[in-house]
């Protein structure tokens, strides 16, 4: 690589840093990678699955460049005094193998993709804390099929498929058919069933629009989501009273947020008119939504986050593409062509 690109690439990275650094307190290369547009979340959750032979089999970058931005996060993470360690990485297997990074394997390149960077700030306590939960082994992964396919064991098939050394096998051929499926949606009961059962699984979906893997329940032994349900009756009502405390305390913290992001709003386009930067905090940061207010840059109010919020609400209510969309324009092309519109909007209100 040039110097100019390698200082280019240093730039992005320690970007990219700063922002891990300010939301966790601890930096990890393969978040950088994410974080700069080299991997996507759902290829790094197929890696942690073992359904990828090493993280680089997923990344479209040269290794020349993956290894000069690593030589940047070192630089990064030694200006700023930050504490290195060492983080065990382990595949979301029943074997629990240690996850590969590189094609070849070589100890000194697998130990830099380990390497966690950790804020000097973490009390003794803390560090053990996040180091304990960032060693913990992942659990094992099920998918919830989305299709036709055929079990490599059996030759069936089934609602449920774990992938294992790349074949895919159904439950009675991984040895969980004797679990049974809890749904998401009763945190308390999943949490104890969990608990109380000596085998279990997470079960997740690919979310193809968000392209993302998206927890859709776990499995468990029949008998441990029996005691886990005994349990939750017991105390049903010591339990309500605290979600009502929950969800008062989360409309506060709602509220107070789209008072942020609406101030943020007004610094940033001081032309916008009145009103309407609340009604963009409230449309982008409604909980449980996915909308860039509840992500994490949405939530730091990143000012790129901001701007892709108003972008949003432009885009919709001050264009014509939502009409577009309704007469069969492609997607993609109605927002090539309201391109213009958007922006204009934007300069305008950005003049103050």
């Amino acid at each position: 690589m040039s110097e100019v690109h390698e200082s280019r690439l240093a730039r992005r990275v320690g970007e990219a840093a700063d922002e891990l650094l300010k939301r966790s307190r601890s930096v990890a290369p393969v978040d950088v990678f994410a974080r700069i547009g080299w991997i996507r979340a759902a290829q790094v959750d197929e890696w942690r699955q073992g359904r990828t032979d090493h993280l680089h089999a997923a990344m479209n970058v040269r290794p020349d460049r993956i290894a000069a931005a690593l030589r940047a996060l070192r630089a990064w993470a030694r200006e700023r005094e930050l504490e290195p360690a060492e983080t065990a990485y382990t595949a979301a297997t029943r074997d629990r193998r240690p996850l590969r990074f590189t094609a070849a394997g070589g100890e000194a390149a697998e130990r830099d993709h380990r390497t966690h960077w950790l804020s000097p700030d973490l009390t003794p306590a803390q560090r053990e804390r996040l180091t304990a939960r960032q060693n913990k082994a992942p659990d094992i992964t099920v998918l919830l099929a989305d299709g036709a396919w055929t079990c490599g064991g059996c030759r069936g098939t089934g609602e449920f498929q774990l992938v294992e050394d790349s074949v895919p096998l159904c439950l009675d051929c991984a040895d969980l058919g004797h679990l049974v499926f809890l749904p998401s949606g009763d945190a308390a009961l999943s949490r104890r069933a969990k608990k109380e059962s000596g085998l279990s699984a997470v079960v997740v979906q690919h979310n193809r629009r968000r392209k993302r893997y998206e927890r859709r329940g776990i499995l468990v032994e029949e008998a441990a989501l029996e005691r886990a349900e005994e349990q939750c009756l017991a105390d049903e009502e010591a339990r309500a009273r605290r979600r009502d405390r929950d969800r008062e305390r989360r409309a506060e913290q709602d509220l107070d947020f789209q008072a942020r992001m609406a101030a943020e709003i007004v610094r940033l386009f001081p032309g916008c008119p009145s009103g309407r930067p609340e009604e963009i905090a409230r449309h982008a940061g409604l909980r449980g939504s996915g909308r860039v207010g509840r992500t994490a840059a949405g939530r730091d109010l990143d000012e790129e986050a901001v701007t892709l919020a108003v972008i949003a609400s432009v885009r919709h209510l001050d264009t014509g593409y939502d009409a577009m969309l309704m007469a069969g324009v492609p997607r993609r092309e109605a927002r090539d062509r309201i391109r213009a519109d958007v922006d204009a909007v934007l300069t305008a209100w950005r003049a103050s």
